[in-house]
């Protein structure tokens, strides 16, 4: 089997926000999707009714995290958006081989922002990690591989 053939595994990955890295245990919603346009001719009891690309729908991530004494870059940069001050920021997802050292696919996404900042949920039973998360929307969503 070739190298080329192997899946790659999930849990190598690095996220950085305007080249900060954060460390996170899970990102999900890696999507590139278009909203179809059904479109009929003016004589369509003549053709059958055809489907097109439209526009590209808003990229939403979410990134999950366990809390750390004094991690509060995610906290800032929400603030910004309740100071009607976003800042917006390219955001980079990228998956990494089995050393951790050596990028081989990346998505990036832009003028990405806070939508949603959600604190753990507290059980006095649980031994858990404390896990906060943070949703994110951007315009677009690109992807290269390395």
């Amino acid at each position: 089997m070739s190298e080329n053939a192997i899946p790659l595994p999930v849990f190598q990955f690095q996220v950085n926000f305007d080249k900060e890295s954060i460390n996170f245990s899970e990102v999900s919603g890696l999507n590139i999707e278009y909203e179809p346009i059904t479109y009929k001719h003016g004589l369509s009891y003549k053709g059958e009714i055809q489907h097109i690309p439209g526009n590209r729908t808003p990229v939403k991530i979410t990134c999950k995290k366990g809390i750390a004494h004094k991690s509060e870059a995610l906290i800032e940069w929400i603030k910004t958006v309740q100071l009607n001050q976003v800042e917006k920021k390219v955001v980079t997802i990228s998956m990494l081989d089995e050393t951790g050292e050596n990028e081989l696919i990346t998505w990036t996404l832009n003028n990405a922002f806070p939508t949603k900042l959600e604190g753990p949920s507290f059980n006095a039973g649980s031994n858990e990690v404390a896990i906060e998360t943070i949703e994110l929307i951007g315009d677009k969503l690109s992807l290269e591989h390395k």
